[in-house]
C-alpha cells in the first residue's frame, strides 16, 4: 500500500491517479495508523514552505515522517514537499523545515520567476528514480530551490538560468522538485521506479 499525506497542500487527486497507475493501492490520508501500515509515503505539496510547514504541524505530520523512516521505509517527497525536507526555507520569512536532509531551500537565481514548465534533469549516476529516462523533461512551477547538492545523496540537476538540485536520492528519502504526477510518461516511469524499489 502507497499512503498520500494529505495535509491540505498539493495536487492530492492527480497524484492519486498517478500513483494508481502502478498497481498498487493508494490511500490519501492523515490518519497516522493508516501511514505506519504503508509500504512507501508521499509527501506532495504546492504553495508557499512555511504555510506548508504549519499545516504539516496541524496533523503531526513531521511525526508521522519521522516515524515512517525510523521504520526503514520510504519516503517520496514532490515539489514543497521536497523543500519542507530540509532545514529552512528562505521564502518571504525564514522557517525552519523537517531537517531530515541537510541544506537551506532559496530563492533561484534566475531573471524570469516562477519556473513554469517542462525543463530537463540530468540525472546523477546509477539513479533508482530515473532509470530508462535519464535526460527527460519533467514538469516544474517553483520560484524557490535547492542551490547546494546534498553530500550525504545522490544528486539530479536541471538548468534554469544557473542550476539547482531538482531530485535527492538517499537510502530511504527520495524527493523531486517537479511535478512527477503532471509531468506525462516520464513522471509515471519515475512513480514507477521509486514505488518498485520499496
Amino acid at each position: 500500500m502507497i499512503t498520500i499525506l494529505d495535509y491540505g497542500s498539493g495536487n492530492l487527486r492527480s497524484a492519486e491517479r498517478a500513483f494508481a497507475t502502478t498497481s498498487r493501492e493508494v490511500i490519501v490520508t492523515s490518519d497516522p495508523r493508516v501511514c505506519e501500515k504503508a509500504e512507501g509515503l508521499v509527501i506532495p505539496g504546492v504553495g508557499a514552505f512555511a504555510a506548508c510547514m504549519n499545516q504539516l504541524r496541524a496533523i503531526n505530520g513531521g511525526e508521522i515522517i519521522n516515524s515512517h523512516i525510523a521504520a526503514g521505509k520510504k519516503i517520496l517527497g514532490i515539489c514543497v514537499g521536497m523543500q519542507i525536507m530540509f532545514s529552512k526555507g528562505f521564502e518571504k520569512i525564514t522557517s525552519q523545515g523537517l531537517g531530515i536532509l541537510k541544506g537551506d531551500v532559496e530563492l533561484l537565481p534566475a531573471k524570469i520567476l516562477p519556473h513554469i514548465g517542462w525543463n530537463q534533469v540530468e540525472t546523477g549516476e546509477n539513479s533508482t528514480l530515473f532509470k530508462g529516462i535519464e535526460r527527460e523533461r519533467f514538469y516544474f512551477v517553483h520560484s524557490y530551490g535547492l542551490l547546494k547538492p546534498v553530500e550525504a545523496g545522490l544528486n539530479s540537476y536541471t538548468d534554469y538560468q544557473g542550476n539547482f538540485v531538482s531530485a535527492v536520492e538517499t537510502k530511504l528519502v527520495s524527493v523531486v522538485q517537479f511535478h512527477p504526477e503532471k509531468s506525462g510518461a516520464a513522471g509515471l516511469r519515475l512513480i514507477r521506479n521509486w514505488v518498485e524499489s520499496l
